[in-house]
This record gives C-alpha cells, sequence and structure tokens, in this order.
C-alpha cells in the first residue's frame, strides 16, 4: 500500500527527464584536467580534478559557488583563507571532507598526482584568479562555453 502523500506525488513527477545514460566531461587544465560527470542542467556539480605532482590551481574567489573536497588518491590540498582573512595550508586527509564558501580565497595543490572529488553549487558567476602560474584570466560563464575554457594547451 502506497502512502496517498506519496502516490499524489508520483502523480506530479515528470519522467521525461530521467536520464540513466552515462555522462563524463573532460577539461584539460594546465595543472592537469577535470572529469565532471553531472550535466549542466542540475542544480549542482561534481567533478573529479586530477592535479599532476608539483602543480597548483589559481589562488581564486568565486562570486557565486561554493565546494567541498574529499581527496581520493595522492598527497594535497589546499591553501585556504580563514577567519581572520589569513591565508593557511591544509593537507588533505583521505576521506574527509573540506569546504569553501563564496568569497573565500582558496588554491588547491598536488604534493604527487592526487585525485580531488569537488561538489559544488552549479559552476555560475565568475571565478576571480588573483594569482595564476599560467597568467589565465578570470573565468566567466561565456568561458565556460569554450571545451578548455579558455586555456589553449
Amino acid at each position: 500500500m502506497i502512502d496517498p502523500a506519496a502516490e499524489n506525488f508520483l502523480k506530479t513527477v515528470d519522467k521525461s527527464k530521467f536520464n540513466h545514460e552515462p555522462y563524463v566531461k573532460r577539461v584539460e587544465k594546465p595543472w592537469g584536467y577535470e572529469l565532471i560527470y553531472t550535466r549542466e542542467e542540475l542544480p549542482y556539480t561534481g567533478k573529479v580534478m586530477h592535479i599532476n605532482a608539483g602543480k597548483r590551481q589559481s589562488l581564486q574567489v568565486h562570486d557565486e559557488k561554493q565546494e567541498t573536497y574529499l581527496l581520493l588518491s595522492g598527497e594535497g590540498g589546499v591553501i585556504v583563507e580563514n577567519n581572520n582573512g589569513e591565508m593557511e595550508t591544509v593537507e588533505f586527509e583521505i576521506q574527509k571532507g573540506y569546504t569553501t564558501l563564496v568569497g573565500q580565497k582558496h588554491r588547491l595543490f598536488a604534493k604527487t598526482d592526487c585525485d580531488i572529488l569537488e561538489f559544488s553549487t552549479p559552476e555560475t558567476g565568475t571565478t576571480y584568479r588573483l594569482e595564476d602560474d599560467f597568467n589565465r584570466p578570470n573565468e566567466t560563464e561565456e568561458m565556460r562555453k569554450d571545451p578548455n575554457r579558455g586555456w589553449k594547451n
């Protein structure tokens, strides 16, 4: 016997949007690559970031996006702004989550080749690159339409 409230809810579900086809979008980056495994129309983003040993991402801040990271393999971490506005280095522990919020400066790095799982709000707004080892500009929504997001490898 199905609960009447559940039965009423199920009548409202648009099953035409159900999609069980596998999906992955690879985005090359100068520090490694990303495997984005959530479709753009979803209200969240999931990806694996592979950062090559000795490389780091830009020191950046987001105006709309917040992120949570989970180290899957290797050794790496984040240089992150604390609640006093100071930058500190946090080395990730395997299978523990770390979060950066909107407006919080951060930079992921790899000591060895590493894979970091990232869950986030949708990739909207601007990623302001405060420092970048590869001289890339800020990443805008328009730039995200480019297969490599403005970076030429």
